[in-house]
């Protein structure tokens, strides 16, 4: 059975190819395919699952080894890295359990979405997710716990934009992409500096080294996984998200948000306790951190007014408690919580579509008590404008910087490139040559930059006009003229691009590029 553990991860993997193929060749699409489709993934789940099984009695009646490595991905000089399973108590608990709850959602999710459009394209996302989440409960170093958090975070983008035709869906999915690429950035430091302090990534490396390291270089690797646990559990000031992932399925919900991947980063840190418990500071940050996130999911959730709200906030009260748990050392009750709440959780949402069709009253009223401090209320209400601050720091900037790239491109490398111009660049060229000698002696036409470096490269454009016009054109004729006047334009139009504060973005991506 050992030799074949992994395809306790790869079975649902290829359960969602399958599915990608035949939604490919139009094969067992519609309704009339809805059974072929879930017998796929069902049968995948449920050959993970008794694998699991068999593995638990294993590890209950014997002695299972700590780590089994099943091969080699990439080896180069010193550096290497296996496909390595951890078969401890945490390990197979976790993985069990999600094998488990994976075939109660699918299976209910059979029923749900019946006719539903997606149907096929929500059981291969499905699939896709079940994999991740083994991965990251399974794997035996931290570049196959990133394979399967990379997976989770795809899953979840391709979900929550299920119904993608309606504009919340997909805005909600672009803004949870990008929050959880700064949790990806810490992530990837982690792994890093693993390789560079320890000589590996493999989980007996860095929570057993061979040679203690200072203090100081085990905290920068706990902080950057740190920060991957804080944006994939949602803790302040990352909390905003989970709440807009409510717009895929109720399923979705369920095994996402309520019960499993929300319980990743609490895993993570529960998995590198060893070498948190080096770094008192970080701690101290956790218990902070932790109690500020379970006050806001408690607030918040007294204001919501539908039951899939109410309990997303719950959960990330609960979720706030646990990060307060590990951070007082208490990894063990920590776990037991996480546990609990990931199958009470999943409980409920599944549970949530038929309590609302069973209870027709209203929505109760706000606490009294709340009621009487209005700026609680209103803080509550707004849930502390974490939405609006994430909005304007990290989804605005990044929808803008792709609108200028896409500008670029359009105006800029699309005309070097020798490609049709588009029809909005020919018009803003100058027509006639009347109007070419207007905008040089003007100046204006030709655009005017911002900041020194944009003051600059007007002036010096203008001078050039004014070069061209006085000493070249008097004796070359006007086809030269017509060459500097799109030059001019060509510098001017990259300049406006690149004038734009939102490129602080572009610098801040390539310093991190250098450092990792």
């Amino acid at each position: 059975m050992l030799d074949f553990i992994w395809l306790i991860p790869l079975l649902p993997l290829l359960s969602a190819v399958l599915l990608a193929v035949f939604t490919l060749f139009n094969l067992f699409q519609g309704e009339a395919g809805e059974k072929v489709t879930v017998a796929i993934l069902l049968s995948a789940l449920s050959l993970s699952f008794f694998l699991l099984i068999g593995l638990d009695i294993l590890f209950l009646t014997s002695t299972l080894p700590n780590t089994i490595i099943a091969g080699t991905w990439f080896q180069s000089g010193d550096y290497q890295i296996n496909f390595s399973f951890i078969l401890d108590g945490y390990s197979l608990i976790m993985a069990t359990q999600v094998a488990l709850i994976c075939l109660i959602t699918v299976r209910f999710s059979v029923n749900y979405l019946h006719r539903e459009k997606g149907f096929q394209r929500f059981f291969m996302v499905m699939g896709a997710f079940s994999c991740a989440m083994l991965l990251i409960f399974m794997a035996g170093n931290l570049v196959l716990v990133f394979v399967g958090w990379e997976l989770a975070g795809v899953s979840s983008y391709l979900l929550i934009c299920y119904f993608y035709d309606r504009e919340n869906a997909a805005e909600n999915a672009t803004r949870i992409f990008i929050t959880n690429r700064i949790g990806d950035v810490g992530f990837i430091v982690a792994i890093a500096l693993s390789f560079i302090w320890f000589g590996g990534v493999e989980w007996d490396n860095i929570l057993h080294p061979k040679y203690e390291i200072p203090a100081l270089f085990a905290g920068f690797i706990c902080l950057g996984l740190l920060l991957a646990a804080m944006v994939k559990s949602a803790l302040v000031p990352f909390s905003p998200w989970i709440a807009k992932a409510l717009e895929g399925p109720t399923p979705s919900s369920a095994i996402f948000y309520g019960s499993l991947m929300v319980h990743a980063g609490v895993y993570l840190m529960i998995r590198i306790y060893p070498l948190l418990a080096q770094a008192d500071v970080l701690l101290y940050l956790m218990i902070i951190i932790g109690i500020l996130t379970a006050f806001y999911g408690w607030l918040s959730g007294l204001v919501q007014t539908d039951v899939k709200s109410g309990l997303i906030f719950s959960t990330t009260a609960q979720i706030g408690l646990m990060f307060v748990e590990i951070g007082l050392g208490w990894t063990l009750f920590a776990f037991i919580h996480l546990v609990l709440h990931s199958m009470w959780r999943a409980y409920q949402f599944l549970h949530a579509p038929g309590l609302m069709h069973l209870v027709p009253n209203k929505p109760r009223p706000v606490s009294r008590w709340l009621q009487k401090h209005p700026r609680l209320f209103t803080m509550a209400l707004q849930r502390f404008w974490l939405d609006y601050i994430g909005d304007w720091l990290l989804v605005r900037p990044t929808k803008a910087l792709s609108q200028d790239l896409h500008d670029f491109e359009q105006q800029i490398v699309i005309r070097l490139t020798g490609f049709p111009k588009p029809t909005s660049v020919v018009d803003a060229l100058p027509s006639n040559k009347q109007s070419q000698e207007s905008n040089l002696s003007l100046g204006g036409n030709l655009g005017i930059g911002k900041g020194i470096i944009g003051h600059l490269m007007y002036k010096t454009a203008f001078l050039l006009s004014k070069f061209e016009e006085r000493f070249i054109l008097q004796g070359a004729g006007s086809g030269l003229q017509q060459l500097f006047v799109q030059l001019g334009y060509y510098l001017t139009q990259i300049d406006l691009l690149l004038s734009r504060p939102r490129y602080l973005l572009v610098l801040i991506m390539a310093t991190w590029a250098v450092i990792i």
